[in-house]
């Protein structure tokens, strides 16, 4: 460990010794000033954080501590155990399951010793405090830590909404008799950062410039401008969700269970129609978006590096969902229309679409202006 660094508790490393074929994922943590270490005997990153967060557990639990069946009161009850109810009993039949291991993991670091009555709100400001100032290293032990840029506050958010969500169903499934308030941070403004026709132009000129990706990101771009989908529904559409005899995609994965984030099914216009079937004549993948022949789980490096190119700050791949909605919005597409197409909610299309609408308030201007 480089010296001045502070001791940032016990962590995941990827490790590969001389002699094996793949890395393995280890515990590292520090104990009476040594580094000890210890296997989770697997190289899958998922599998790894389940074994790392029940190890989290059962280090914070007292080895006399009585062993209780029950609802038990906020003092009477850890909140690492809370976790681990969750975690075992609701995560693993979800959609979202990794990132709801992503979150304990880190919710342990910080509430793994302590009693679900010691969540107050001053300790909820705290622990956001820590997440967002605390600065995160890269894991690799073959190189020097690097720093990387702090978690946002939406991010800290969400992991302390995934502690609301454990305390609430252990409450619902008769392990806790009362839950605590648990205190978010407020919203945070979002940003309204989209891309204009020429924008747009550029990015897709740069995307067809890297042999290695010419033939998937174009096509990215076009389906997440087109269509305003996200880039995992992207990502993991399949040719038998495109229609092109109705001419329509259905964005919902085969026995994908429903989420909070919708999904749309939308016709296709003209221009992305063309360009998808010209795509499927050389498909050698289920995939609509594949690399020799295999799905492509990431596009962030590839998109970004394009973008770059085409000499666009602060576009990401989520961006091209907001500019979708910001065009239609823009060419006066009913609001009602635009959530629809995007999936949203309505209150929520009209707080982050209504104000490109040409006539936002027309009403309301010309009610002002009449005499009578």
């Amino acid at each position: 460990m480089p010296r001045g660094r502070p001791n940032q508790g016990p962590k995941l490393v990827d490790l590969q010794k001389p002699g094996w074929r793949t890395p393995i994922w280890y515990i590292r943590w520090s104990e009476g000033g040594r580094s000890r270490e210890r296997t989770t005997g697997t190289a899958d990153r998922g599998e790894a954080e389940q074994i790392y967060a029940r190890w989290l557990i059962e280090r914070g639990r007292s080895p006399d501590e009585p062993t209780r069946t029950g609802p038990r009161y906020p003092h009477e009850i850890g909140i690492a155990d809370v976790l681990d109810i969750y975690g075992t009993q609701h995560a693993p039949h979800v959609v979202s399951s990794k990132r709801i291991g992503q979150a304990i993991i880190h919710l342990l670091d910080w509430w793994g010793d302590r009693r679900v009555d010691a969540i107050r709100p001053a300790i909820c400001r705290q622990y956001v405090k820590h997440r967002t100032e605390m600065p995160r290293y890269a894991t690799r032990s073959y190189r020097r830590p690097k720093v990387t840029s702090n978690i946002s506050i939406t991010t800290a958010a969400k992991e302390l909404g995934i502690l609301r969500a454990a305390l609430r169903y252990a409450e619902k499934n008769g392990h806790l008799i009362q839950t605590p308030f648990v205190e978010m941070p407020p919203p945070q403004p979002g940003r309204d950062r989209w891309v204009t026709r020429s924008e747009a132009a550029r990015l897709l000129w740069e995307s067809r410039r890297e042999p290695k990706v010419r033939l998937h990101l174009p096509l990215f771009v076009m389906i997440a401008l087109y269509t305003g989908a996200r880039s995992g529904a992207i990502l993991g559409l399949r040719w038998t969700q495109v229609d092109f005899i109705r001419g329509r995609i259905d964005f919902n994965e085969p026995g994908r269970a429903r989420t909070n984030k919708r999904r749309a099914i939308i016709p296709i216009p003209h221009p992305l129609q063309t360009a998808m079937a010209r795509a499927q004549r050389r498909a050698g993948s289920p995939f609509v978006l594949s690399y020799d022949g295999k799905r492509i789980a990431n596009i962030r490096k590839s998109f970004m590096a394009a973008a770059k190119r085409a000499e666009l700050e602060d576009v990401t791949p989520h961006v091209l969902r907001h500019t979708a909605g910001t065009w239609l919005a823009q060419r006066g597409v009913p609001l009602w229309q635009i959530a629809g197409w995007l999936g949203h909610s309505q209150q929520r299309t009209t707080e982050l679409y209504a104000h490109h609408s040409p006539d936002h308030f027309g009403e309301a201007k010309r009610a002002m202006e009449r005499r009578s």
